[in-house]
């Protein structure tokens, strides 16, 4: 790895002045920052349904606005505890690194994990209708099918990620958490489907990607808030550009054969306009694209920058256009799957 040595002036920055321009969420300001783009989140699962429906000819199923709120959560406390694991074996990677980390957020993700996971798994107790009473709710039921076994397993699976992450081997928890993506994939392709475990593959690898990318690089900045002015933060932030770039190509890879899988390439320009899975497929695109454009600036400054750490003004950019992108994902598991033309 190409060592990062600041310039005589860059070094004689006060760590106060260099700690205000770092990437990270400590602070009044921070917190405030979190519960504006978390509102601004849910809300794109909340209205998105109705406009992206608008004009399409398409009916929404029962509820779809809180099942894509719902599953939004779910893939958000999948990204948070798999990006802190990521980093922390990075961060151990740099030389001379401060043994200071932030504190794990994992608790606090396994335990929203498991509500919209519990919530997913009552909508499909009842029939995959939003249930009104609890008498309405067949528990049994979901051990009579695969979905029902599915829901169940993530539910299971977020509660033993919690208990792992209070543990003294927080580490395990990667297990659970590998238990959700599998359970995600597979139901985001059922049997019936043509090629279901192709599919499936092809989701697992997203989705496992897609956290490391956008958890680890939240992660990345909270550490280099915390370590201020050390250099090693530059060569945490470098070390994590370089594997970003392979999470990146790999999204894309698995996200084109995805859609060409789900919207054959014929159709797919006429679809990502008539159709409302095309449409929340094309705003998804179009937002990994604006992540990856600040990921090329913050890594431009990172290398070419007399002081490589001002490079966190776009990440928290990044961060930003990801948390939008994690939203937009929900809304496309929500949305009607297009028919193959």
């Amino acid at each position: 790895m190409t060592s990062i040595r600041p310039t005589s002036e860059a070094a004689g920055t006060s760590g106060t002045a260099r700690r205000a321009g770092l990437g990270g969420l400590g602070g009044l300001g921070g917190t405030f920052a979190v519960l504006v783009l978390a509102a601004l989140g849910a809300l794109i699962p909340l209205l998105g349904p109705s406009a992206a429906l608008h004009g399409t000819g398409e009916s929404a199923a029962p509820g779809t606005g809180g099942i894509a709120l719902l599953r939004t959560v779910l893939f958000a406390a999948l990204c948070v505890p798999l990006g802190e694991l990521f980093v922390r074996r990075l961060a151990r990677a740099v030389p001379g690194a401060p043994a200071v980390r932030p504190s794990s957020w994992a608790v606090w993700a396994a335990g929203a994990g498991f509500v919209a996971a519990l919530g997913l798994a009552s909508v499909v107790a009842t029939g995959n209708l939003v249930p009104h009473s609890p008498g309405q709710i067949d528990v049994g039921g979901l051990y009579a099918s695969r979905d029902g076994k599915l829901a169940l397993l993530e539910v299971n699976a977020f509660a033993v990620a919690g208990l792992c992450a209070l543990s003294r081997r927080p580490g395990t928890q990667v297990w659970p958490l590998a238990v959700v993506a599998v359970a995600e994939a597979l139901r985001a392709h059922p049997t019936t489907e043509h090629g279901p475990l192709v599919g499936s593959g092809l989701t697992l690898v997203h989705v496992v990607c897609a956290s490391l990318w956008m958890g680890g690089l939240l992660y990345a900045l909270r550490t280099l808030r915390l370590w201020g002015a050390d250099r090693a933060g530059a060569a945490l932030l470098g070390l994590y550009a370089r594997v970003a770039a392979v999470l990146l190509a790999a999204l894309t890879a698995t996200g084109l054969l995805s859609t060409v899988r789900r919207m054959p390439p014929e159709t797919v320009l006429e679809q990502l306009t008539t159709t409302a899975y095309g449409r929340v497929l094309l705003a998804k695109v179009l937002l990994v694209a604006v992540a990856a454009a600040l990921a090329l600036w913050a890594r431009i400054r990172l290398a070419r920058a007399a002081d490589p750490l001002t490079a966190c003004a776009p990440a928290r950019g990044e961060v930003a256009a990801l948390a939008v992108v994690v939203a937009v994902s929900g809304l496309l598991t929500a949305v009607p799957v297009p028919i193959r033309w």
